[in-house]
């Protein structure tokens, strides 16, 4: 049997492979086959043989561009892939490198970094009502300034083999730390009080000037978590119906808690799940940049409002 090369036009084999795909599937042809010149499969890829030959030259790197890709490897482990460009040129930064977001772009490409994304968006309303037993106090004041002032909470959820559990957490406004959480296998109001509990335990922040907000979950208008927070003096916020954005930071918390560790993970049993969330609340409070807080982690951030205090 006889094989005939035919030659590509030059818009059809850019749509099959890019110029350097087209290189390595010289060179690997090449390989496999003898028959068949260089300069015969470079024409039938629409390639000058200069450009292949230049493309497989050995390319030195210079040293500080070397120490960028390690430490941008070293980061993507860390982080568990977890950076994309600008928190990873913001990392270069740190290390004393100059770096702005192209530069850094190219450089996690070298590197073979791909950053974990969020799934496709989902359209969320933009209304509802106000709850008969608190307002909404918070009205979207997302960055106070101060700590120990605003906190939020929210329940989420977590598939095991054995079940459903079900994680509760406190996020502190001004800081953007987790403050406070439980995980129980059943979502009641004991569970959000027990949450609320670790935080003032931690804390213990100036209940009366102290104003948390959450969602209308039957957790939070549930007499005994109400009765909770008047025992401390706390004032009740609480978003309007069906509207996530009035508590879109403790949303956005568990959107990255599951884009960035738990999607992709089989848990066992409840025990599993509670370690995993646990390590990833400590990283998430004490190595994790948040862009919202100009690239400082949580606590980074809580020591500076604690000593411009």
């Amino acid at each position: 049997m006889k094989y005939y090369l035919c030659p590509l036009g030059k818009k059809s084999g850019s749509l099959v492979y890019s110029r350097q795909q087209r290189v390595q599937l010289i060179s690997t042809m090449n390989k496999a086959n003898k028959k068949y010149t260089i300069r015969e499969l470079c024409r039938v890829l629409d390639i000058k043989s200069s450009s292949y030959y230049y493309q497989c030259q050995v390319k030195w790197v210079k040293p500080e561009v070397m120490q960028m890709i390690t430490t941008l490897k070293m980061t993507a482990v860390e982080t568990n892939n977890t950076y994309g460009k600008r928190r990873m040129a913001k990392v270069l930064k740190n290390s004393g490198f100059q770096a702005g977001l192209y530069k850094t772009s190219t450089l996690m490409k070298q590197a073979n970094i791909v950053a974990i994304s969020p799934k496709k968006k989902h359209y969320y309303a933009n209304s509802g009502e106000v709850h008969h037993k608190a307002s909404n106090a918070l009205n979207r004041q997302f960055n106070p300034g101060t700590i120990n002032t605003h906190w939020v909470g929210d329940i989420t959820f977590i598939r095991t083999y054995c079940g459903w559990s079900y994680l509760a957490c406190v996020l502190d406004l001004g800081s953007r730390d987790i403050v406070g959480w439980a995980m129980s296998q059943q979502p009641n109001a004991e569970l959000a009080k027990e949450a609320l509990k670790q935080a003032i335990q931690k804390q213990q922040p100036d209940t009366t000037q102290l104003l948390f907000h959450s969602d209308q979950g039957v957790q939070y208008s549930a007499n005994s978590f109400i009765d909770y927070l008047n025992l401390f003096g706390i004032t009740q916020s609480m978003s309007r119906r069906g509207n996530c954005w009035d508590n879109s930071v403790m949303e956005r918390f568990f959107r990255s808690l599951k884009t960035e560790r738990l999607n992709g993970l089989s848990f066992m049993n409840h025990a599993y799940a509670s370690s995993v969330v646990d390590q990833y609340i400590y990283f998430y409070n004490h190595k994790r940049l948040h862009s919202t807080i100009e690239y400082l982690t949580p606590s980074q951030k809580r020591m500076e409002l604690l000593n411009a205090a």
